[in-house]
């Protein structure tokens, strides 16, 4: 059985969503950054950790592909055209629209209130806009690799939700479409349960 240790509403609903999707079992500690518990796992003090056997696994990326790679699921063989092109989508969404969503939370309430610049909330939003607009154009069905669901999906729609919270303008039809069925999921509802239990 897995650990999971990280607090409700941030990058851990991506792992609970993860084992959700795998069907796998998994016990969860909830607990903030910089906690004692996750301060004896990761030296930067940042949620999520997974452990396994005793061994941690930190960064929310690294523990999907770790898990997808082991279960043989939610991504493409590593080796392969098709999971470098899925690695690419997957740094595009890390990159162009985590990274601005990211930004904008820090100089809200993230930094220093004497370290925060809000006047660059409204670059971030337009930045996002455009960036998600190159990222729909990659979409290759009504997953973003196609056919299969993968954890290029997982962090997409995490994105997608987190941006919507932070009152960044999705405008795209086809965007809040793709969230609305990425949510409807079973797995993604029972990581929402997990996250209220």
């Amino acid at each position: 059985m897995y650990t999971v240790i990280g607090a409700p509403q941030n990058r851990t609903f991506r792992v609970i969503w993860m084992l959700e999707e795998l069907g796998e079992p998994y016990e969860r500690v909830k607990a903030g950054p910089r906690s004692k518990e996750v301060m004896e796992h990761s030296p930067l003090g940042k949620v999520p950790v997974l452990i396994e056997n005793g061994t941690p696994i930190t960064d929310s990326t690294a523990i999907l592909t770790y898990l997808a790679d082991k279960h043989g699921a939610l991504a493409a063989s590593a080796g392969t055209m098709e999971r470098a092109q899925q690695d690419a989508i997957t740094h595009q969404i890390l990159d162009e629209l985590e990274g601005t969503v990211w930004a904008a939370a820090r100089h809200s309430f993230i930094l220093p209130e004497d370290k925060r610049v809000p006047d660059v909330k409204p670059s971030l939003k337009w930045e996002f806009d455009r960036n998600l607009k190159k990222l729909e154009q990659r979409m290759k069905g009504p997953f973003l690799m196609g056919d299969q669901f993968t954890i290029a999906d997982i962090l997409l729609t995490h994105v997608l939700n987190w941006a919507m919270s932070a009152k960044f303008p999705i405008e795209s039809d086809a965007m809040q479409a793709y969230a609305k069925s990425m949510r409807a999921r079973d797995g993604f509802q029972r990581a929402v349960a997990s996250e209220k239990g």
